[in-house]
């Protein structure tokens, strides 16, 4: 790895790709995110199902109560899945490569240098000498 993230020796086409690459593994980060959060709400939707059923029980509305028990509790959310096993499926299959594959293109590109492209970035905009514009770790001033 060098001591400058700006990578002066890499061209700017592959500078530029080596960061639309990061900006994809971010959007897949907040992606997983978001399936996450849907694991989350579809377990707390299930618990507060429960909650109802056994509430419609005790109100004397057997029937309801027993058919929202059968046909909802516990119910796969697509074919033969519960949404710890999308995730699951997810980060087995999809995450965990594309995370991979960046590291290796970082690693064999650019000395596993990570955000190079904004590096160069915040050289090229900050004010130099100005307060609140130092360059930072691994950055010329």
């Amino acid at each position: 790895m060098t001591n400058d993230r700006t990578r002066p020796d890499l061209d700017d086409t592959t500078v530029e790709g080596l960061g639309k690459l990061s900006e994809a593994l971010e959007t897949v980060d907040q992606a997983r995110g978001l399936l996450y959060g849907f694991h989350q709400l579809t377990g707390k939707a299930d618990l507060l199902l429960q909650d109802a059923v056994a509430l419609l029980r005790e109100a004397g509305q057997t029937t309801l109560a027993d058919d929202l028990d059968r046909d909802l509790v516990g119910r796969n959310v697509v074919a033969d899945r519960w949404t710890f096993q999308i995730v699951e499926d997810y980060d087995a299959n999809y995450w965990t490569a594309f995370r991979a594959l960046d590291e290796r293109a970082r690693n064999e590109l650019a000395g596993g240098d990570r955000h190079v492209y904004e590096a160069r970035m915040k050289q090229r905009e900050r004010t130099g000498g100005h307060p609140r514009h130092e360059a930072g770790p691994a950055l010329a001033d």
